[in-house]
């Protein structure tokens, strides 16, 4: 039976987003990518993220905040709709056009595990078809709590619906990963002040070749 919190959600994203179809399986047949329009990773890539698959952009420092608000953008500017689940309540949206927050589902959360809890509950939801969950800021203390276990069940989620699980850490972390990108970037202050294109083409990407999705011991437990 579908829990109480999942039919809130989809309560709630329908009077949001009037647009928006209930089930991913609704919609025409799509590519196997999503293009994220930072032309750095589509083409270390070879397209974009990849459907039904969690991937993970790793010590992105002083260009995380330019990247997310360009992810978000780029996702809207396609007229689609993405969930930013915001672990440490950090996002500055007074640095953000209003058609990218028309068309976002931002969750403020206040810590890791919360953060989890949310991200678990739209994931199984299969309502979205890209959720960024941005752990960057929260402490290590939160981030070692976390259960590997818990990578290996929202991968199974993502292949279910074909969406997209971004995770933002501040250190590699996702063992189930198809895709992770480690980002290093050494930006002044006067840096940070140049526009959105010069910032992005100063990122630099390192990327890790795309592991299977294996099944473990720990995730019959999961």
């Amino acid at each position: 039976m579908m829990s109480a919190n999942v039919i809130q959600l989809r309560q709630m994203l329908s009077e949001k987003f009037p647009g928006l179809r209930c089930h991913l399986d609704e919609q025409p047949p799509v590519r196997n990518f999503h293009p994220t329009g930072v032309a750095q990773i589509d083409e270390a890539l070879g397209g974009g993220l990849p459907r039904g698959a969690l991937a993970e952009i790793a010590g992105v420092g002083a260009g995380s905040a330019t990247l997310i608000r360009e992810l978000l953008f780029q996702t809207a500017a396609r007229n689609q709709i993405a969930a930013l689940i915001d672990g440490s309540d950090s996002l500055d949206v007074t640095q953000m056009e209003e058609m990218t927050l028309s068309r976002l589902l931002w969750v403020r959360c206040h810590g890791a595990e919360e953060a989890l809890r949310a991200a678990d509950l739209i994931l199984r939801d299969g309502n979205l078809p890209l959720v960024l969950l941005d752990l960057k800021l929260n402490s290590e203390r939160q981030l070692r709590k976390i259960s590997p276990t818990t990578w290996y069940r929202f991968q199974r989620l993502v292949e279910e619906t074909m969406a997209i699980c971004l995770v933002i850490t501040p250190r590699p972390m996702i063992a189930p990963a198809q895709s992770r990108l480690t980002v290093h970037s050494d930006f002044s202050l006067d840096a940070l002040e140049s526009d959105t294109g010069k910032l992005l083409r100063r990122l630099k990407l390192e990327i890790s070749e795309a592991r299977p999705s294996v099944e473990t011991p720990h995730q019959a437990s999961a």
